[in-house]
């Protein structure tokens, strides 16, 4: 049954909050980030191929550990929206946003009439009839939420009117295919890639909606908190995870 939004929450609040994508597609792992302390995770459907009943043990083992979890999405395509929100996910994150209707779309299909025109479903979200559907869309109105990704230099030349809007609930930077789309591919430290990503950030702050950065170099987290950045991606499981064991392994081999 879809519960309150612990992640919606802590941005309302002001409180800083981190998350993690999860691309090795077991329900242990996601569970994982949830009992090291993540706010949020991202399931990821874009890059992973994931069958649906994977993925709704992982929002399952979401839930167990106390974790929002996300699902990334391959585009702002309705029909994959709905299901995965009927599978569970408290919110969706959709890659390669490029224009207000674009980002209308995610909002609509999320989202429940007045709000939207998302298809009816009952079953594990509304804990299988112990909310009535009328409870269930409101609830659903209030707590999912809608992230869009700015990976694309048409979508930094969209963003005011991205983040205007109604139902966006925050922006995630994507430098690594905005260089590639910049003609710099894989330096997201270039000045032109960095300027973009300021220039998103900052149109989020204009328009009050929480801009999430990811933090790729010393420094950059710091840089982040200054401009009253409050959410932070710290990367996907396969790093996090290949880090710690080189880690462990030259700390034996001295």
């Amino acid at each position: 049954m879809l519960q309150a939004n612990r992640l919606k929450a802590s941005l309302a609040a002001g409180r800083e909050v981190f998350g993690l994508i999860n691309s090795l597609p077991l329900p242990l792992m996601t569970e994982m980030i949830g009992y090291a302390g993540f706010d949020f995770v991202i399931l990821d459907l874009e890059h992973v191929g994931v069958n649906p009943q994977t993925l709704e043990n992982m929002i399952r083992a979401a839930e167990c550990a106390g974790i929002t979890p996300l699902v990334r999405v391959p585009a702002a395509a309705p029909d994959v929206i709905l299901r995965v929100l009927d599978a569970g996910a408290q919110g969706i994150v959709v890659p390669h946003v490029r224009s207000r209707e674009e980002a209308a779309l995610a909002a609509d299909s999320a989202r429940y009439h007045p709000l939207g025109t998302r298809g009816i479903a009952g079953g594990r979200i509304t804990g299988f009839g112990r909310l009535t559907l009328p409870d269930y869309f409101e609830r659903a109105n209030r707590e999912l939420m809608v992230v869009v990704m700015i990976e694309d230099q048409a979508g930094v030349d969209a963003i005011e009117d991205i983040v205007a809007v109604p139902g966006i609930d925050m922006v995630l930077e994507g430098a690594m295919d905005l260089s590639q789309s910049l003609g710099v591919p894989a330096d997201a430290q270039h000045p032109s890639v960095q300027a973009a990503v300021a220039r998103v950030a900052q149109a989020c702050q204009a328009r009050g909606v929480p801009f999430c950065a990811v933090p790729r170099v010393a420094g950059q987290r710091e840089h982040w908190r200054e401009q009253g950045v409050q959410a932070f991606l710290l990367g996907d499981d396969r790093a996090t995870a290949f880090r710690a064991m080189k880690q462990t392994l030259a700390g034996c081999r001295g």
